[in-house]
C-alpha cells in the first residue's frame, strides 16, 4: 500500500503515527482520567515525580556526555554550556520550560554552526 502526497511516500509517516504516537498517547490520556482526585503531595506522586526527574536527568546526561551523530562533533564544553544556558533561562524566566528549551537549542545550534557542522 502506498500513500503519495506531493510525490513523496506518506507510508513511513503514517506508520510512525500508528506504531509510535498512538500507543503512548492512549496511556497519557488514560493517566489524565486516573489522576483526578489524587493528592499532589501524596507519597506516591512525590515518588513518581522523583523517578521521572531522575530519568530525564539521565537522558540529558547521556546526550551531553555520550552523544551520537553530528552532536558528537560538537565539543563537550559547548554541549555542557548549552545545558547551563538553558538552565539559566529556566531560572530567569520563572521556570518556563519553553524558554529553557529555546535558549538551549539556540546555543547548541550556534556552537554547531561555529564549528562548521
Amino acid at each position: 500500500m502506498s500513500f503519495d502526497i506531493l510525490g513523496e511516500s506518506f507510508a513511513p509517516y503514517l506508520m510512525l503515527v500508528v506504531l509510535a504516537f498512538l500507543p503512548s498517547e492512549i496511556w497519557r490520556v488514560l493517566a489524565i482520567f486516573l489522576s483526578k482526585g489524587l493528592d499532589e503531595n501524596s507519597e506516591i506522586i512525590i515518588w513518581v515525580r522523583a523517578v521521572s526527574t531522575a530519568l530525564l536527568t539521565g537522558v540529558v546526561a547521556s546526550i551531553v556526555l555520550a552523544p551520537s551523530g553530528s552532536l558528537a562533533l560538537v565539543p563537550l564544553w559547548a554541549r555542557a554550556g548549552s545545558v547551563l544556558m538553558g538552565l539559566t533561562a529556566y531560572m530567569l524566566t520563572r521556570r518556563s520550560v519553553l524558554a529553557s528549551v529555546v535558549v538551549g537549542e539556540i546555543c547548541i545550534l550556534f556552537a554547531a554552526w561555529s564549528y562548521g557542522l
